[in-house]
Parts: structure tokens; sequence; C-alpha cells
């Protein structure tokens, strides 16, 4: 069956940084989505200037799987928007948010904190090393013991987010921080996948093994279950079972 994907980039750095636009000449969603280009995926793209946003409900609507990146603009991502999305993700939409999307309205609206955490970045990257610890999780399937990403940008622990339903990846990086890199949740019947390689200034959206874990990460998330009552707020007028008769004195 055809997932529907839709990969909403932010779209700033590409406009305004040359380096960003000799990495991703075709922005960051486009770099992504040639990289898990497959038949089974139906993949759509938006950013924050396009029209409504880039994700109208006609688009919203018709999601199986919302990839998020963003970064230097995530406080003129409208409230309006992200309530929608909030609410698509409460009824079953998969939710994939990438790198720096930790400090989206979205992901810290869905996860109730800060989402802060230590960084650092360098002209050269760090090296990061990206442990599965989880091997027997669909997210890691077809993945090594462990990948390595040469020049990243270092996230390290603290990480302000909720103890996470499963832990897949743990980073390591050359300064010797370490870093939750891919963790899940769910949230109402909606499945969500942090995974944090990936960065404007370094070409990590063009790595094969980066892809096949966003691959691996759209199927996960996408939602199997689909005769699932979404929960609501209803008045129940009448009990379940009809009231005891009153005993008499």
């Amino acid at each position: 069956m055809t997932i529907k994907v839709t990969i909403w980039n932010e779209g700033r750095h590409e406009q305004v940084h040359k380096e960003v636009q000799d990495i991703y000449p075709d922005r960051i969603d486009g770099a992504i989505a040639a990289g898990i280009t497959h038949p089974d995926f139906e993949i759509r793209r938006g950013t924050l200037d396009d029209p409504e946003e880039g994700l109208p409900d006609s688009v919203l609507n018709n999601t199986d799987v919302l990839l998020w990146w963003g970064h230097m603009a995530h406080e003129e991502v409208s409230d309006g928007l992200i309530d929608r999305v909030q609410q698509r993700v409460l009824k079953g939409m998969g939710l994939l948010v990438l790198h720096s999307g930790h400090h989206s309205k979205l992901f810290r609206r869905l996860m109730g904190t800060n989402a802060n955490l230590s960084w650092r970045e360098t002209p050269d990257g760090d090296l990061e090393r990206v442990w599965v610890v989880n091997p027997s999780h669909p997210i890691a399937e077809g993945l090594p013991p462990y990948f390595e990403v040469n020049a990243s940008e270092m996230y390290g622990e603290p990480f302000d987010i909720p103890q996470p339903d499963e832990l897949v990846f743990i980073s390591w990086y050359s300064g010797g921080e370490v870093f939750r890199s891919g963790c899940t949740f769910q949230r109402g019947r909606g499945r969500i996948f942090f995974f944090s390689p990936g960065h404007e200034t370094y070409p990590i959206y063009h790595d094969k093994t980066v892809h096949k874990v966003i691959s691996n990460g759209i199927r996960w998330a996408r939602q199997k279950h689909t005769d699932g009552r979404t929960l609501e707020n209803w008045h129940r007028a009448e009990p379940l079972h009809g009231r005891p008769a009153a005993v008499k004195a």
C-alpha cells in the first residue's frame, strides 16, 4: 500500500545562505525526497513560504506521515498550523521530527517540554558515531551495529524531553558527548520518531544510511490500525447498565 509522505521544510537557510544552497541546491526537503524515493512512497513537499505555510488542509488531511525540518524560523510558524498538525497526529498521522526540529513549536507542544539540549557547531564538524541500541526495532532494520557521520553538529545531553517510549539510537561524538539521537513516542493514535543527525551546512541529508533510517521511520510511523475509534469527549447520558431497582425498607 502506498504511504502518502509530506516533507515540510522551513526552507529559509536555502534562501539566504550560499553555503547551504551549494550543499542543497534543491533544498533540504529535495535532498531527503531524492534519497527516500521508493514505489511505496507518494512524496509531496512544502515550505513555510508556500501558500498556507506549505500545509493546507487538502495536503495535511491526505498525509500518512509528515516529516518536519525547521531551524531559524520556528516562531514564524503560526499557532493555527501547529494546532492542526497536532490534531492530525492525535488522530493517527505519523510524524518524523528531524534535527533542529527539536525546538519547533510542534515538537515542544507534543513533548510538553522546552526540548533544550547542549550543542556545538564547528567549521569541520564533529565525528558522530550513531549506535543502534535497539537492533530489533523496525526503524533499525537493515542497519549495521553503528554508522558514522563524519561531519555533524554536536547535540549533547541532557536533552529536555519526556522519557521516550523507545530508544533506538544513541550518538557519541568525538568531543566525548553522548545524545539520545533516535527516540519514539506515541501521542493519541499517532507515532512520533525524533532523529537528530542532519544539518543545513553539512551534507548529512545526502547520506544513504540516513536515508535508510528515515525510510524505516516512515514505514514504522504509518498508522496501520485504521478502524480504531478516535477518542473524543462525549456525553454518556445513560449508564451502560440499567439503574438498580430501589431497595425497599
